[in-house]
């Protein structure tokens, strides 16, 4: 097992904290990332940060356009940037990450949902209909501050929907190629975690103790994903995001069940730590992670998230090219099943 470092402060509060930590890793010129949906907690961090702040750049998007990290380059190199801090989801980290694969510098990465990308190695780009993933260290960020106060105020349903992304980076490490014991006992106590404190997220949004439940899973499901590779689901998301432009977590969630359910047969450690950390029978580990988005407002169905059918068939055929490792052969007509079953939301099985 390869564990690359980086330093995480965790606790409410810790926000405060940001330009100590920015201090503490060189940084003389700061450029705050953001998406234009996050541009108040952009200024906060910047008033934060003080005179070490040169800019302000929100233009994350999803999937992390290749035209955006190139925007974002013209940008660091312009100001002179010598530290990225990214405050944000997915979309942000990730435009960090497009970043210093260009232009190598420390990244200080504040999470504000579940998504993971902090604590991985791992990079996507989106260009020309097509996401590319890779792993390179330079792009892990050397500082991670987590603060629950953060995710407090993430709308129940984003919460639900990067909850359950969280739980799809566990799941693949029960059953990656290259797990191992600690991987895996880390990928249970995340599932547990999170399937514990998403209803009680659910119920009381501001409530503290279930948002630092909810980060302390998503935190173990983003080490383990960055401890070993990823499998169908992931590849299957990659899909239907990069070449379709697909909402990141909400596919995620609809697609986790099913990738469960075709690969149940052939993962039986993954079948037992699931049904561990959820409390179900075995053969409903896929039904049970569907019921976390169902039963709490997520959605189910392709279909809802306006996915047209008549693109199924393409999808099917871009999954199929270049397959990640997955233990269930990966067949197209098989994977074409699993998606049009994702589009009418049935109960998987």
């Amino acid at each position: 097992m390869t564990q690359l470092p980086s330093r995480v402060l965790f606790g409410a509060g810790k926000l405060a904290s940001v330009k100590a930590e920015a201090e503490r890793l060189g940084g003389r010129r700061v450029l705050v990332l953001a998406t234009k949906f996050q541009v108040d907690l952009a200024e906060q961090v910047a008033s934060l940060l003080g005179d070490l702040c040169a800019g302000i750049f929100a233009e994350a998007v999803q999937h992390v356009p290749y035209e955006t990290v190139s925007a974002a380059i013209e940008k660091t190199d312009e100001l002179g940037i010598d530290l990225l801090v990214a405050p944000g989801g997915g979309s942000t980290i990730g435009l960090a990450k497009g970043i210093v694969l260009e232009r190598p510098m420390p990244i200080l990465a504040i999470p504000t949902t579940y998504a993971g990308s902090e604590m991985t190695h791992i990079w996507g780009i989106s260009k020309d209909g097509r996401k590319t993933t890779g792993r390179d260290p330079i792009v892990k960020p050397s500082t991670v501050i987590y603060d629950p106060e953060l995710v407090a105020s993430l709308p129940v349903p984003m919460s639900i929907t990067s909850g359950v992304n969280a739980i799809a980076h566990a799941v693949e490490a029960l059953y990656a190629e290259n797990r191992n014991p600690i991987s895996s006992m880390m990928a249970e106590e995340s599932v547990k975690s999170l399937g514990e404190g998403l209803p009680l997220v659910a119920q009381k949004p501001s409530d503290l103790n279930a948002r630092s439940k909810t980060l302390y899973g998503s935190w173990l499901a983003a080490t383990v994903l960055d401890q070993v590779g990823m499998a169908l689901h992931h590849k299957l998301c990659h899909t239907l995001g990069g070449s379709f432009g697909m909402p990141h977590a909400e596919v995620h969630t609809v697609i986790l069940p099913y990738a469960i359910g075709y690969n149940q047969s052939h993962a039986p450690e993954m079948v037992a730590a699931m049904s561990r950390a959820l409390g179900c029978d075995p053969a409903d580990i896929a039904g049970a992670v569907q019921d976390i988005s169902r039963d709490n407002g997520g959605p189910v169905s392709l279909k809802e998230l306006n996915f047209k059918a008549e693109n199924l068939k393409k999808a099917a055929e871009i999954a199929v090219q270049s397959p990640y490792y997955n233990p269930r052969p990966v067949v197209e007509s098989d994977i074409l099943n699993l998606l049009q079953n994702a589009f009418a939301g049935k109960r998987p099985s």
